[in-house]
Order: C-alpha cells, then structure tokens, then sequence
C-alpha cells in the first residue's frame, strides 16, 4: 500500500517528534471551563494496527472506527459510559409499531467542518437530504461499500431491491431507497420490511453516518483518508502508519450541562508503534495519555506495580477492566473441499485446549471460548449458560478425525492457518499455540502464516484461506451484530465475491430459521431465546473454532478526566478533558493508584 500524505495545518504534535511533544499545560490554565472542567491539551492515543479506510461506508476494523468517530456523526450516537441511544444529529424520534416507521427530527444549525470542498472552504448546514443521499450510497453495491450488509440489509424497506439493482447495473429505482423519505429538511422517515428491536442500535454504525456529496465529488476514493464530517473533531494532520493528529472542530454544536461548547481537547493524537511493550513504555514515560491491552507476558508485573504498597513502586495511572463484547475465533472456509467436511471441523474444536492459552498464553486475560459466537456475560440476560460448546477432548477429536476419513491423521495434507501480523505478538502466539496442539492431539501439519491485518482481510474475506483469525468487536450492542456472522444470506452468490460478515460462507437453513425470526420478535426476552438457540446449531455444526472472549484493559493517567472504558471500546473523546501539571493534586509523578472494577 502506498503512503499517501494529505498536505495539511501541522501542530506542535508533528514538530515536536513523534511521540515527543506534550500538553501545554500553560495554555490550560488560562482556558478553564464551568464545572471544573479544563479546555485545551492534546490527547495521545496508540493503535497497534493499521487502517482499511477512513470512509464511513469502507471501515472495516478497529482503528479505522476509532478514529472516523471522532470526526463523523449520525442521527444517534452510543454513551460511552454504558452503550446506551442518544441523541446527536437527531434531537427526537419516534416510531409507529403498525407501520414500521421511524420518524426523526434533527437539529438545526449542525454544519459540516470546513472544507475546501464548500464554496469559500464554509462548511454548510445538514439536512434530512444529506441523510437520504449518504444511505442511498449505503445501499449502492461498490468496492468502497463493506457497510451495507451490516446495516439495511433485510431490515430496510427497498434497500434490498435497490442494492441488488446496483449489482445488475439496472437502471436505480427512482427516488432512491423507498423506505428512506425526506419530510422535510429537519425530518427524515425510515421505513423498515418489518419489526427489528435493535434498530437503533444498528444506527450507530460508520455506514449510518452523514457525509457530504460535495466531499464525494472532489475527493473520490481520497474520502478514505479525507474526512469531512460533523464531528466535534476534525483533519489536521496526517502520516499514514504513522501518526493522525485530529483538531478541535471550533464549529461543534454540541455543548455541554454547564454551557461549555464541546469539545474540551484541543486535539487529539493517533499514533501507530505496532509492538505493545513499545507502547507501553511510551504509556509509562508519559507520551501516551492511555493505552488499551496489556501485553500478555508482562500483566502479572503491570498488576503487581498498581497493586503494591511499596511507595518507591507506585505509578500514576488507573486500570480499568471490563468484560468485552469481543470474541476471537478462527473461521473455516466450509466451501473448500477440506473443511466442508462438519465432522473434521468438530475434531479441530475438540483438540484446542482454550482454558491452556488464556491461562498461559494470554496470562489470564480474557475467557475461554466454551460457550458459542457470542460472548458471555456482555449482554444482560442472554442465557450463555446452557449452551453446549466445546471441551477439550482429544480422545473424541481423534475419533472425529478417523469418521472424517483421516485416521490418527493419515492422508491429511498440511493446511495453512493464517492470522494477522499486527497487535504484538498475541496474533503469533495463539497460532503457534494452536499449530503446537493440533499436530500433538491430531497428528496433522499446520503451517502458520501471519501477514498485516489489510491483506489478511482481504484474503479471508475473498475465500481464498482455508483457516483464519478473526476478532469480532460488536457493532452495536445488541446479540445479533455477532450472529449475522453466521446468516446465510450473507453469503455472497458469487463465489468470489467479498465475504465482509459471512467470512465462512456458511449455510443452515434451521440456523436462518431461528435468526429471522429473532430479528422480527419484539419480546426481548424471546428474541434472545431464539437468539441462543440459533448459537447453539452453529456450535453443533462448527464453522469456526472459539478461542477466547476478551476483556478490555484500559491504562490511563490519572490526570485524564471524562473518559469511559467500556464492553465495546467505543471511544469517544467529546468529553475527555486533561487536568494542567500545576492544578493536580499532586505534582509528584508517582501518586497512588486506583484500580476500577
């Protein structure tokens, strides 16, 4: 991939090296804000891996999400104290149960940044014909579009249809998506087929965000790393794989409960050093305000240094741990003549020892994949518990191997078990540890290839690896983001076309049945019934191999006021604040700890 620098404003960030410049901390002083609150300060942030795209309709990952947040908005946004809908360019809604309609009002006065891509370089103000325009696009099949199927698709009055059109290069429905309509130019009508609980929800993904057209026009694919949004953030600076510096959007709408305009950083950093130990002697150094995972083989020593009572050893930073709504997973391609096979695919989950990797491999961090593609304990009454997974038995795995037709391993060709090059030594770890353990209790040879996380993705999702690594993070809060992983009708007709949900290009017809209906029932409590029992038909027939559900560990200094951990890594920064040297309590670099829970 070529580097591409987007010429822009540098700041002192840049000048000053690549981790090197700090806070200034006297400007803060002299921008305080009611509420004790401190404007100014940049926050530095690292991301282990690279990024697709920053387009809103062509994220696909982590880092790509973490930072387009900051710059683009939607009709709602997520708390991220605790994931709940609110409000953002829509100040209300409302929603007819007989008609499927939600109707939303937005505010007025919100403006695009400023952009050269606006007469005099002003940005203008949104409309509910914004909206319409961007999810027309969001239905609209392209090599920039990876969205669709995560969002409108099934759910979405005419998005079926006029995506389809798109692919037949048919001439587009007139009006666009028939069940998206512009009222007027502050309410805009969405139409569903029929009822889906977590719609909402479902709103706060990148492809449900608003861009302008103007933007589209001048920019073309460049919109992957030229964002123009309306986000309390914007573009400043840019070094691809190396470092992103996002400023204060001086135009942001939004204000907070005392009447401070939003946002209270001036800026925010994003740097991308690829080796956790690196980063975190950056994070202990002071160059990073915060830092998410820890590396696995130094968390008992991380946890021992916040934990002592010796004042010689104490540090100056919290830990903040939570369950995550995240699962590691490794994908068969069941349409390859190998891993069609259901019962070669059983034999691989019986022969991992997952309770053996958290344990030792990850030190402890995160929870063995017993259960199904959902993760225990992050969503509040989905019954996990009675879910039969997998156990490590490699007396039944060899006998499961022997009916696929390979006994003690006999006859069966070395595979290729891909996994990302990217976030430390984590990715390499676990595929060495699964490498080591298939060939002890299967007596077969695995070959591990780990490349950067673009390629990587590309190549699964293409069809084109027989076993691979994946980390799915929700999208929203809600069982089915997981699940849809699994539904057939996210299985391209075209054998190589891109997979971007269904990566196993799986197919079950009893499986469908469960998650159509789930996904039109309006009783919670059934619709996670059904949601668990289409869980546990993908667990008996095993399109993929559960290694562990993570937990997100966040380290942040305590002078860091205003930001929230949580089950998503939904990080938004609208909020954050940092307190200046000179107004701590302490001027000493090694104040006690606090460990949240």
């Amino acid at each position: 991939m070529n580097k591409k620098l987007v010429p822009v404003i540098a700041i002192c960030l840049l000048i000053a090296g690549f981790f090197g410049c700090k806070p200034d901390h006297k400007k803060n002083e002299s921008h305080t804000a009611k509420g004790g609150i401190y404007y100014g300060g940049v926050f530095r942030f690292n991301e282990v891996t690279g990024f697709k795209s920053l387009f809103p309709l062509d994220i696909i990952d982590i880092p790509g999400d973490n930072i387009a947040l900051q710059v683009y908005e939607g009709l709602i946004k997520l708390s991220p104290k605790d994931l709940t809908v609110l409000p953002s360019i829509a100040k209300k809604w409302e929603y007819n149960d007989t008609t499927y309609t939600w109707t939303f009002h937005l505010r007025k006065g919100v403006k695009f940044q400023d952009d050269p891509c606006f007469p005099d370089g002003k940005g203008r103000e949104v409309t509910a014909k914004d909206f319409k325009w961007c999810y027309d696009q969001l239905c609209t099949s392209s090599a920039q579009n990876a969205q669709f199927e995560v969002t409108f698709k099934n759910h979405v009055a005419g998005a079926d249809e006029y995506f389809q059109a798109s692919i037949d290069k048919k001439p587009l429905p007139e009006g666009g998506v028939s069940g998206v309509k512009v009222v007027d130019d502050s309410t805009l009508q969405i139409k569903m087929k029929t009822h889906f609980g977590g719609f909402l929800n479902l709103l706060s993904e990148p492809g449900c965000w608003v861009f302008p057209k103007e933007a589209v026009d001048k920019y073309g694919i460049e919109m992957r790393v030229h964002m123009v949004g309306t986000g309390p953030f914007m573009i400043k600076d840019m070094q691809e794989d190396q470092a992103i510096v996002l400023g204060r959007n001086p135009n942001y709408w939004d204000y907070d409960q005392y009447g401070n305009q939003l946002p209270y950083l001036d800026a925010v950093k994003f740097s991308f050093v690829h080796e956790k130990k690196s980063e975190l002697l950056e994070f202990q150094q002071g160059n990073l305000e915060m830092m998410y995972g820890i590396p696995t083989e130094i968390i008992t020593q991380i946890l021992g240094q916040i934990n002592s009572t010796d004042l010689n050893n104490k540090v100056d930073y919290t830990l903040d741990v939570k369950p995550a709504m995240s699962s590691y997973f490794y994908g068969f391609q069941t349409r390859d003549n190998l891993f069609k096979n259901k019962l070669l695919r059983q034999a691989f989950n019986y022969a991992i020892d997952r309770d053996k990797i958290v344990n030792y491999t990850l030190q402890g961090e995160g929870i063995p994949g017993t259960y199904g593609i959902v993760p225990p304990q992050a969503f509040l009454g989905y019954n996990y518990k009675d879910l039969k997974g997998y156990s490590f038995d490699p007396d039944k795995a060899r006998e499961l191997l022997a009916k696929a037709g390979y006994p003690n391993g006999k006859g069966f060709p070395e595979i290729t078990l891909q996994t990302s090059s990217d976030g430390g030594n984590r990715n390499l770890q676990v595929a060495e540890v699964m490498q080591k353990m298939l060939k002890e209790n299967l007596d077969i040879n695995v070959k591990v290839n780990a490349i950067p996380l673009p390629e990587h993705e590309d190549a699964f999702m293409r069809g084109k690896v027989q076993m691979f690594r994946e980390l799915w993070i929700a999208d929203y809060p809600d069982p089915q983001t997981f699940l849809n992983l699994l539904n057939g009708a996210n299985v391209p007709k075209d054998t190589a076309a891109m997979a971007y949900t269904n990566s196993f290009r799986w197919s079950n017809p009893k499986f469908d049945s469960l998650f159509s209906r789930a996904l039109v029932t309006t009783n919670d409590t059934l619709r996670y019934k059904l949601y668990a029992e289409a869980d546990q038909v993908a667990l008996e027939d095993s399109p993929y191999l559960c290694i562990y559900y993570e937990e997100n560990y966040y380290l942040s200094h305590n002078y860091v006021k205003g930001f929230y951990g949580n089950a998503m890594d939904y990080l938004d920064f609208t909020k954050v604040y940092i307190i200046p040297a000179n107004k701590r309590v302490s001027n000493n670099p090694n104040p006690t700890p606090t460990i949240n829970p």
